[in-house]
């Protein structure tokens, strides 16, 4: 082969190697293609790659007088290359697209990290705008809550002096029993869910409560299936006769 059409021909082959689908035979204004013209070394290479079975014509399209070829390198392209170019030439072109994509690697790495910046941003403002509906939501389904049992629990014996904090009592026993919790509700548990709300109120005044709710039916007090000395927190407990009552529910 003239020394021309062998540089246009490998030049071809390696970049229908480089990219294993069809691309188009000729270039077309700016659309790429494997060779520059249909004249010329160009041609020639072209025709000789087709001919040699290099190249495989895949599909054709036709527009007008306009075809244009798509082809495919084949097995034998590789062949080619490995017999015609030579080996300098083939470590000359290694050394280049190493020595490109080491060029390349900062500014990749530095998209990358301008892009996770960019993401971890939006993501700790999308979670701070649901952390923000979630509470507030949560609010007004609590407000909602003690309205209602404000309205539809029975009030304890003996005025309205324990009455708020018997109406969040029986609301947190709701709360947890809607949420899944596991078992009955210890007694220094609902204590401690109430201290938040009700700083001034003393376990005398818990006890007394409880037995009132209890006597109306509006929760059950029960008793502690084990030994007392595995009672955590005794103090909470309450004495019904031989029962020691440690457990509230609706």
């Amino acid at each position: 082969m003239a020394d021309k059409v062998s540089e246009v021909l490998l030049d071809a082959l390696k970049q229908a190697m480089a990219e294993p689908v069809e691309q188009r035979l000729y270039k077309s204004g700016k659309l790429d293609g494997l060779f520059a013209s249909r004249t010329g070394a160009n041609g020639e290479a072209a025709n000789l790659a087709i001919r040699e079975g290099l190249l495989e014509v895949v599909r054709t399209e036709t527009k007008g007088k306009i075809t244009t070829e798509w082809v495919r390198a084949t097995p034998q392209a590789r062949e080619f290359l490995q017999r015609h170019e030579s080996p300098v030439q083939a470590l000359k072109d290694l050394q280049a697209i190493l020595q490109s994509n080491r060029q390349g690697i900062p500014l990749w790495l530095s998209e990358m990290q301008r892009d996770l910046e960019t993401l971890s941003k939006r993501v700790v403002e999308e979670a701070e705008k649901w952390t923000h509906r979630l509470e507030s939501i949560g609010e007004q389904v609590a407000q909602a809550l003690r309205r209602v049992e404000a309205a539809d629990s029975p009030a304890p014996e003996g005025g309205t002096a324990d009455s708020a904090w018997a109406v969040d009592a029986l609301g947190y026993l709701d709360r947890r029993r809607v949420s899944g919790a596991q078992g009955e509700c210890p007694l220094p548990e609902l204590f401690g869910a109430l201290r938040p709300r009700h700083r001034d109120l003393s376990v005398p005044e818990f006890h007394d409560g409880l037995r009132r709710l209890h006597d109306r039916r509006a929760l059950r007090l029960l008793p502690f299936a084990g030994s007392p000395n595995e009672m955590p927190e005794p103090e909470y407990a309450l004495t019904d006769g031989a029962n020691v009552l440690y457990f509230a529910a609706r």
